[in-house]
């Protein structure tokens, strides 16, 4: 009779989670995850098909916390909305600065980037559309997003950009 292990998904993806931040992106893998948790490879590939997918789900359960906050967030206050979006994003990018600093890494994903960047974009677009006015409302807000990624990647203070995002919108 097979072990029941609970939580085991969990349990793969915290293990993943440590690894990564201790042995990085190369040094994490299938089997040393596997081993940790007390489990056969052919375990893990019942929950993850690959290395990159069992990290890319950490990642989105991640993102979807994130999300959730910036749902939250106050629709009719501009600046409480962008700075709330902003600070998600740079949460998001702290929680995972093992993982984008880390040259295997980004060798990995760069296949895959331009549609999930598009996807990111599109996900802040939904947030910053609200408090965008006139006929080009879904141009600004996506501007907006854009510009949001782009300054948080490079660590530029929100009461920085704040003012230049108050002119688009106002």
């Amino acid at each position: 009779m097979p072990k029941i292990i609970e939580n085991l998904r969990d349990q793969l993806l915290q293990e993943a989670r440590k690894q990564i931040a201790e042995r990085g992106y190369t040094g994490t893998t299938i089997r040393s995850v596997a081993g940790a948790c007390g489990v056969g490879v052919g375990t893990v590939y019942n929950y993850f098909s690959s290395k990159e997918m069992l990290i890319a789900a950490f990642m989105m359960e991640d993102w979807q916390k994130q999300l959730d906050a910036m749902a939250a967030l106050p629709k009719d206050q501009p600046e409480a909305l962008l700075r709330g979006v902003y600070e998600a994003l740079c949460a998001y990018a702290a929680g995972h600065q093992d993982l984008f600093s880390d040259e295997g890494a980004a060798k990995a994903i760069s296949l895959g980037f331009a549609p999930r960047h598009r996807m990111l974009r599109e996900q802040l677009t939904g947030f910053v559309l609200p408090i965008c006015k006139g006929g080009n409302a879904a141009f600004t807000a996506a501007f907006i997003a854009e510009s949001l990624i782009s300054w948080t990647m490079e660590g530029t203070p929100f009461d920085t950009l704040y003012p230049v995002i108050h002119k688009l919108i106002s």
